[in-house]
Parts: C-alpha cells; structure tokens; sequence
C-alpha cells in the first residue's frame, strides 16, 4: 500500500530534485509566524456590525498601522487610512469630490497602502501572497512588496511605478485591490461559531458575505440548523423560522432577501383572524421596520404561531424518543374554562380566540393550514438563494470543529444533574458526548440530501430537535417556553432552566473532561463557545476556567444588548496568543465612513505565549509535517531504485 502512495505522489514529484524542493519549502513554511485566526459568534443577521468587525478584523488592521507607521502618522490619519481599508469604494468616493490636491492624495496614500501591505504579508510565503494577490494588479502589486537586490536607487524605482499608476488612472482600482488585499493578508482564517441567522434584519447579506470570504469554517447554531431544517422542508422549521420573522419585524428578510411569497400566509391570517385583537402578538420592531405593516403583521403573527404549536406537536408525538412530552399544550387547554394545565398547574389563558383549533384534534392543520404549509414548503424547498446559502452552511458548517488545539461549538456539551455526559436516545440507541454530536450531525445531513423517504423524514425530524430538544447540543436548556410566554402571565412559567453544563463552567476537571473527549490535549487547549449572551453588565466575564474557556456572544444582537450592556465579544488567535474583544453599539456604516467612527472595542489579552508561535505549531504544521515524512519516504525510494526518476 506504502508502495503505491509513493507512485502516485511520484506522479507530483517525477525526480529526485523536484521531491527535494518541496521538502526545502514546505519546511521553511513551518518556521513562518503562525497566521491569524478571528472567531465570532451570534451574529444574529446584524450584518452592518458584522460587516464593519470583519473589516476592521476586531482591531487587527489598527494595530498593523500602529506597528507600521508608530508617532509618524497623526492620529487622524491613522483613522482616516484604517477607514480607507475597511471601506475603500465608498471612501473612495468622497476623496474625489472633496480632495483638492487628488495626485497629491493618491501619491501619499498609495506610498502608506504598500508599506501595510509589506509588513501584512510578511508572514507569509510568496506563493500564498502571490495567490491571493488580484487579477488585474498581482505582477505590480508584487513588484512594490518584493525587496528588489539588484536597484540600486529603491526608492525612484518604486516612486515612478506609483507615479504611472496615478498617470494612467488607474490609481483608484489600485487602491480598493490594495484594500481588499491587505484586508484578507490580516486574519487568514474566519470562525463562525453560531447564530448567523434571526432577530436581525440581514442575514441574507451575512451569508452572502461569508460565501466569499477566503477561508472559513461554521460551527452551526440553533437558529441555523432551524433555517436550515426550513430549506430542506421540515414544517415545523418553516413555521418557526416564520414565527420568529414576524415576532422581531423580519418579514422583509425573507420576501424581499430571499424572495419568498408569503402572500398565501397573510390572505390566511387577515382572514381567519379579522375580527380578534392579536394583541399579545405584538411586533418587536426596529428602526427600519414600517409601522403600516403592524397591524398585518400582528396576525401573522399569530396564525403562524398557532401553526407552529400544531407542527412541533406532530413532529414530538411521531417520535417518542425525543421525551419532549412536556411541550404538547394545546390538548391541555381547557376551551371552556379557558385555562391551560402545565406540569400539574392550571393558569388562566391570556388569549382563547382559535378558531383553526379543533379541541377534539388539536395538532391537526385545518385544510386552510395545511394548504398554506404547501405552499411554503413549496417556497422554502425551491428558493434558489436560501438552498445556496444552506449548501454553504453544510459544506463549511459542522456542530463541532477541532482547530489549532481549540474546540469550537456553539451551545453546550450536555451533562447530566451529576456532572456526566447524559445519555441522550436518538432513534434506537443511546449516545453521549461527542459521540451525540456526531449522530445528530449525521441525521441532519441526512434530512437535506437523503433522497429516501424514511430517512428524509427522520432526518426532517432530528433538525426540529436539535432546535429545540432539552438533550440538543445547540439549545441547552430543559425547554422552550414559547408557548407559556405568549399565553401565560405568570413568569415562572417563562424561565428556561440551562444545562448542568453552565454551572460547570469553572470546573477544571469537567472542563478537561471535555477536551479529552473531543480527543485534545488539557494542558493546552481551550473550548470557545458561543450562544448565551455575556452579561458584562452584571460584572460576568467570557473567560472561565482559568481562561480554558471562553464565550464569546456578548450581544451583537440589538434585542440582546440591553441585557448585555455591549455589543459582542470577538476573538483572535495570531502568532503572539489569545486577545479578546469586547465591542461597543455600531452607529452605522454611513457613519462610519462619513466621520471615520470606527466601533470603540476594549481588547484585553487572555494568553500570550513566550515564544511566538509558528506555523509548525498549527494544525496545518503536522499536515505538512506528514507530507514532509512522505516525501523523504519517495526520496529513499529513488535512491535505493525501488522507484525510478522520470525523465524530464
């Protein structure tokens, strides 16, 4: 088997030299700094502050022109280079209508771009600097950056390649290619660990944001699984992705982001629910939400609510397994009395107007609903930009990642009341820790792209569950409450117990517990973990555990801030150590650009290392290591003739 590795990798390497060659290069690549790895989390379709944070790469560029350009630079022109960079076309725009001197300016700026582009990409090889350069600019772009031994006069050399630049027009485009570059040159690796979509007006644009992004990687989170269970024709994801739209005012996202129809939905509800005050129904808008829509939205609101309670009943009733019993309340209304029984206690129903609940059948869809679910299913299923958007979830996205000795998840690990992983019954066996992760990420691959029916439905099912499920990784609470919080007053109906899990955080034997399973190494490991909103506030901190664990939500969504008292937490991950991020409200990306208001972030370091780390380091180090192995391997081969060089 070994023999027939090495012919094939022969087929790369032909000779002697060219195997020797790449031993030479992959191993000076070990020695480089490691590159920059930038996590975040919950972004919940805020995409004008997710945006603006993974230009400015939590504070990463600032930092590389302080490096560069230290007291030489104002301080003014640092913001105004930095805003440059995040915003090139757009900044570009102003300069030309209020610069009076535009040769002057072009000059000067390109002269401060190439220096932050030398000094980004010098942690890098040439081959992947040369990869990454554009099109149109790489021969020039490398010529300015690249120390040229043989010119004596250096800096007339590179002052009339910017001089041609500017002469030729082409000084703009040169610029935003710079931007660009440099942008990607900073953080070489995105982490996403969960909650891309809901609550915010953009997802849509989030997403299509990341689809272009250079590298990254999605550690799905329960709002993503439920889109993505909506894509691939679950029900009970639709009607709960549909809910929650209406719920915070982003009915929008979905007719005019991705398109879907929902006029079929709204003709139901302004029928069936005409003449009842939807009230408790009530829109937690924002600022761009037009107010005419309200009182249209309210009972959409509550049509799709009374749907979803059907659907999620259906789903929990087909599957016993999924021990969820707790959540059938519609059959526990008493439609006389007007009460609802939960867990042994009646309380007074704050809304009793159903007239699609038939209280013999209460799960049931009347013909109406069931004719209106086709039709979205229909919509969801063939939406060409949200089955793109879900492909990519699937492609980069996974409940878990191992990366650079960090274990990434969005949620929590599930324990038991002792401090054990709980067992958890999917279908008909019982699996626990990572081994539940995988199952559950299985089952829901297998409810996109299974094209048998059975294991469709079964995969169907299991993405409402780990939505939802008190046993899912990504929810991590006993239950969801949603139905008590619309109908019932008292508050003690509402509270959603978390997961052991949480109390745990500070345990370092629980802790280490857990990077054993995920098959990492204690001593130097770290889970970053994102989901429930830090409450800075209230005096928490993200890092726990003496810094092996961190959470990273911090609130980047707007109706999460006011509990949070920031605007999310994000962190990076270079070649010094670990540095966190707390961000405050972004003001808006006009504002931005305008006045060259950057968001003000606190950063704060949570481990350095002593020696900087290198690539050989990385995860990608023991990857080249291998091939570096394998290669010595096709070496031996040639010289001792168990292999013959090819001829040129």
């Amino acid at each position: 088997m070994e023999l027939t590795y090495l012919k094939i990798l022969a087929e790369q390497y032909p000779t002697i030299a060219s195997a020797s060659t790449e031993i030479i290069n992959l191993q000076s690549i070990l020695n480089l700094p490691k590159p920059t790895e930038h996590f975040m989390t919950d972004i919940h379709g805020e995409y004008e502050q997710f945006i603006h944070v993974l230009n400015n790469g939590s504070g990463s560029i600032k930092r590389k022109i302080d490096e560069e350009f230290g007291n030489t630079l104002s301080i003014r022109d640092k913001k105004s280079l930095a805003t440059l960079i995040y915003y090139p076309k757009e900044k570009l725009e102003i300069i030309r209508k209020t610069e009076d001197n535009l040769s002057d300016w072009y000059k000067i700026t390109l002269n401060r771009l190439v220096h932050i582009t030398k000094r980004v990409a010098s942690k890098y090889t040439r081959s992947k600097v040369r990869k990454a350069l554009p099109k149109d600019f790489a021969y020039v772009i490398e010529e300015l950056i690249t120390e040229k031994v043989e010119v004596e006069d250096k800096e007339a050399y590179y002052n009339e390649i910017i001089h041609t630049i500017i002469r030729i027009e082409r000084a703009p485009e040169f610029i935003i290619a710079l931007c660009d570059l440099i942008r990607r040159l900073v953080i070489d690796h995105l982490h996403i660990i969960g909650d891309v979509f809901d609550r915010g007006p953009g997802p849509h644009i989030v997403m299509d944001t990341l689809r272009q992004y250079h590298s990254v990687d999605i550690e799905w989170g329960n709002h993503d699984v439920l889109w993505m269970g909506a894509a691939a024709g679950s029900e009970a994801c639709i009607a709960t992705v549909l809910r929650i739209a209406a719920r915070y005012g982003n009915l929008d996202t979905l007719e005019e982001g991705y398109g879907i129809n929902l006029v079929p939905l709204a003709t139901f509800a302004l029928n069936t629910y005409q003449d009842e005050d939807c009230e408790l129904f009530n829109i937690h808008y924002n600022k761009g939400y037009n107010t005419k829509d309200l009182e249209l939205d309210t009972k959409i609101h509550k049509a799709i609510s009374v749907i979803q309670f059907k659907l999620e009943g259906q789903c929990i009733r087909r599957n016993p397994f999924f021990m969820m019993e707790d959540r059938l309340l519609l059959d526990k209304i008493d439609f006389h009395a007007g009460t609802v029984t939960v867990e042994g206690k009646t309380y007074p129903m704050l809304d009793m107007a159903f007239p699609t609940i038939d209280p013999a059948d209460p799960y049931a869809l009347n013909p109406e609903e069931q004719q209106v679910m086709e039709r979205l299913v229909h919509a969801f299923v063939n939406c060409e930009k949200l089955q793109k958007h879900v492909r990519f979830l699937f492609a980069k996205g996974s409940l878990y990642k191992v990366y650079n000795s960090n274990l990434l998840y969005h949620g929590c690990v599930p324990l038991d009341d002792n401090g054990d992983f709980r067992n958890v019954r999917i279908f008909d066996r019982d699996y626990s820790g990572k081994a539940l992760y995988d199952i559950l990420e299985h089952y829901a691959r297998r409810g996109y792209y299974a094209t048998d029916e059975e294991e469709k439905r079964k995969g169907l099912d299991i993405l409402y569950y780990i939505w939802a499920s008190p046993n899912s990784p990504v929810f991590g609470k006993e239950k969801m409450t949603t139905f008590e919080r619309y109908f019932i007053e008292d508050s003690r109906t509402h509270e959603e117990k978390k997961n052991k899990y949480y109390e745990l955080l500070d345990d370092v034997e629980t802790i280490n517990r857990i990077l054993r399973e995920f098959g990492l190494d204690e001593r130097f490991s770290h889970i970053i973990n994102g989901h429930v909103p830090i409450e800075q506030k209230k005096g928490e901190t993200p890092i726990k555990c003496g810094g092996k664990l961190m959470i990273i939500d911090g609130g980047f969504s707007k109706a999460y801030q006011s509990k949070t008292g920031i605007a999310g937490y994000t962190l990076v991950f270079n070649s010094h150590g670990l540095w966190l991020a707390a961000h405050e409200p972004f003001e808006s990306k006009e504002s931005a650009i305008l006045n060259e208001t950057d968001i003000y972030s606190d950063a704060f370091i949570v481990e350095t290392s002593s020696l900087r780390l290198r690539v050989a380091d990385t995860d990608t180090g023991y990857e080249i290591r291998d091939s570096i192995s394998q290669l010595e391997k096709l070496l031996r081969a040639y010289r001792e003739g168990v292999l013959v060089e090819k001829g040129e």
